[in-house]
């Protein structure tokens, strides 16, 4: 008996197609998923007086637009790796801390592409210690932080007693800046990269370098200006593109991650033990 697989997450449905029909296929959804984060953050700006419920939205829109810079990674990627690794970067696409990830690093500065795995190797932890000497040992942030904004929940400390985790925005600030990610994402869009021939030039010109280790900004920086010197040769970019645009995909678009692993790392409680009495240690003078 066949066994039905209908419905939503067919991503792996891109696996399945040669090079043009996923660029053409890309082209599509990838302004159908920016509609889609621009309308979790407008709501967010719409319900101020309800912070948590803004925030959850806000994260929703993060979210979405960090599925955009996974897709996009899946274009830069070269030809000659795409069979081993579109597979593993559309499971990513459906992984809330890899969307996470993804979301985070566009404010990171890191020099090369092996700085950049030790960022998210160290993101991905599913424990680490809190405190002034690492005195708590907590959840994977990225995760319990999307979480408990989202669930009504039991939950356990390490002494093992339960409790409630009661639904809340921990956010202060009183204004609201549009998430790092759908900046990038709005600027890639406005500036015609969305559009199949901006896809075809970016899967030509990242493509003709695969970030493994060494590489590193300098090479990210090149070839992010021959992309928008064919932005601007084939006058792919729409009546919205802004020189903040242009700066924003210079500033933000994060080294492709596509030879990155997003799993969840998990940590043992001996190992963060030890590290808990080093830190103790090392506070009391190594007496």
């Amino acid at each position: 008996m066949s066994k039905l697989d209908i419905g939503l997450r067919q991503g792996k449905i891109l696996c399945q197609m040669n090079h043009n029909e996923r660029i053409d296929f890309l082209a599509e959804g990838l302004p159908i998923i920016l509609d889609s984060a621009r309308g979790f953050w407008a709501a967010s700006q719409q319900i101020s007086a309800m912070p948590r419920e803004a925030d959850v939205l806000a994260n929703h829109a993060e979210e979405e637009a960090a599925k955009i810079l996974i897709v996009m990674d899946i274009v830069r990627c070269p030809q000659k790796l795409c069979a081993s690794k579109i597979g593993p970067t559309v499971r990513w696409f459906y992984d809330h801390l890899a969307r996470l990830i993804y979301a985070k690093a566009t404010s990171w500065k890191p020099m090369h592409v092996t700085q950049l795995r030790e960022y998210v190797d160290d993101t991905r932890k599913a424990h680490y210690l809190e405190g002034a000497l690492g005195e708590y040992i907590v959840p994977n942030w990225e995760i319990s932080s999307r979480e408990s904004k989202l669930y009504a929940d039991i939950e356990a400390y390490e002494d093992g007693e339960p409790g409630w985790n009661i639904p809340r925005s921990f956010s202060q600030s009183l204004f609201s800046f549009t998430p790092p990610a759908l900046a990038v994402a709005e600027a890639l869009s406005a500036l015609g990269i969305f559009r199949p021939e901006g896809l075809r030039a970016t899967a030509e010109i990242w493509g003709a370098l695969e970030f493994r280790d060494t590489q590193g900004f300098d090479d990210s920086r090149r070839l992010t200006r021959q992309l928008l010197t064919r932005v601007d040769e084939e006058k792919l970019a729409t009546e919205a593109a802004e020189q903040d645009h242009v700066d924003r995909i210079y500033d933000s678009w994060q080294m492709p991650m596509y030879n990155f692993d997003f799993a969840m790392i998990p940590v043992l409680l001996e190992e963060l033990q030890r590290e808990r009495d080093a830190n103790f240690y090392a506070e009391a003078g190594g007496y």
